[in-house]
């Protein structure tokens, strides 16, 4: 019997059979990497539209949770009704709670009376010459404003002194 002798591939050989698989190696390297990153921004993606949604969801409850407080702020500017006085501190100990929380979420009521009309920051419902403050001036808060930040969460709704109205009146006599 004759035996066989296997003589082993040249190493040039060798090199070119070996690079199809390092080829397909490479590429599935490839493949994996970008499904890694592919993965991950996904998850980036997943958490910053959860966050927006949460935040919308904090946003419009703080909305909603306003006009409770405008009531409570209405109550207390009422004064007290003799025999009331524990109510009132209750009802003023609930309404300090409340901007309390409000401050603890970034949000803080807006000082009107008295300021110059900002549009981008009051709501003018109605004016009224008050010869007592400047033109233009706040002289009344109907509805509280609230910021976060620099950036209006609510406008206040306010009356403004219009002082035009009595001058124009003079110009025309």
């Amino acid at each position: 019997m004759k035996s066989e002798l296997q003589i082993p591939p040249s190493a040039e050989a060798a090199t070119k059979e070996s690079d199809p698989i390092r080829e397909e190696l490479a590429e599935q390297k490839g493949l994996n990497l970008r499904m890694a990153a592919d993965f991950e921004n996904f998850k980036r993606r997943s958490r910053q539209e959860n966050d927006a949604r949460a935040a919308a969801q904090k946003e419009s409850f703080i909305h909603e949770l306003l006009p409770a407080i405008d009531n409570l702020e209405r109550a207390l500017a009422t004064g007290t009704v003799p025999g009331s006085s524990e109510l009132h501190r209750g009802v003023e100990m609930t309404f300090r709670q409340l901007l309390l929380l409000l401050h603890q979420h970034g949000i803080e009521p807006e000082e009107s009376l008295g300021q110059p009309f900002n549009p981008h920051r009051h709501e003018a419902v109605s004016q009224r010459h008050d010869a007592a403050h400047p033109a233009h001036a706040v002289i009344e808060v109907l509805q509280r404003g609230y910021r976060r930040g620099e950036k209006v969460f609510r406008p206040a709704k306010v009356v403004v002194n219009d002082l035009t109205h009595s001058k124009h009146a003079r110009h025309a006599r």
